[in-house]
């Protein structure tokens, strides 16, 4: 299926490809972690994958949805259009029992508005303070859209469960990786390897589903 890219070279500073079997998708993110979890899970599929961070001068937009699909569908709807290409959008958070499902859809932003994994670690610790370890129960959530520019749409979810530890650990991951504990593994997010991770991750369960129905977007675009 030869395909023509529609990306301009004035606008993303990026020579498009053309004349290419090879289906191309964008990734609505500009977080490098989720990029190379996502671009792991679909090795093998002859799919190349770019990130809307590989870009120059591409807008951001408002992630004002109710829930973490509607995010999702939002920015992969947007992506999608402006591109001219298959998007696929994450959108995903940690819902704290304690904290009546906060962060939420606020995760990335909870400590402030560009906050860093740190801060908004940091706050979480300071909200749970004095919570007794069985009270700490919390759901890592996942949901990623897949919308082609002739507008087919799907979306996947994802969730792992787990508590809110009492302090930082671990170097690996991102996000509330270091502060989410697995019981049955004595270990936070942020101390498995990848592979671990992808294997009872929200995103990584989410993104095997999306594995198994994006082959309707390589058939038909």
């Amino acid at each position: 299926m030869e395909r023509v890219h529609h990306l301009l070279l004035g606008r993303t500073g990026i020579s498009p490809v053309s004349g290419t079997n090879r289906m191309e998708v964008i990734v609505a993110t500009r977080n490098a972690g989720k990029v190379r979890e996502i671009r792991g899970t679909l090795i093998g599929l002859g799919i190349k994958v770019r990130s809307v961070g590989d870009f120059t001068d591409v807008p951001s937009i408002e992630e004002d949805g109710k829930s973490f699909a509607e995010n999702a569908l939002k920015k992969a709807r947007f992506y999608a259009k402006y591109f001219g290409e298959t998007t696929i959008a994450d959108d995903s958070g940690l819902e704290v029992d304690a904290l009546r499902g906060a962060p939420g859809i606020y995760s990335a932003r909870y400590a402030r508005e560009g906050a860093s994994d740190r801060e908004n670690n940091q706050k979480l610790l300071r909200a749970m303070e004095g919570v007794a370890l069985s009270k700490r129960g919390a759901t890592f959530q996942c949901s990623i859209a897949i919308v082609s520019p002739g507008g087919k749409e799907r979306v996947v979810e994802g969730s792992c469960r787990g508590r809110i530890g009492f302090k930082e650990v671990g170097r690996k991951g991102f996000g509330y990786d270091p502060v989410f504990l697995l019981p049955r593994r004595g270990r936070v997010m942020a101390q498995l390897s990848v592979d671990e991770k992808n294997g009872i991750s929200h995103r990584g369960k989410a993104l095997r589903k999306l594995r198994k129905v994006i082959s309707e977007f390589i058939d038909g675009r």
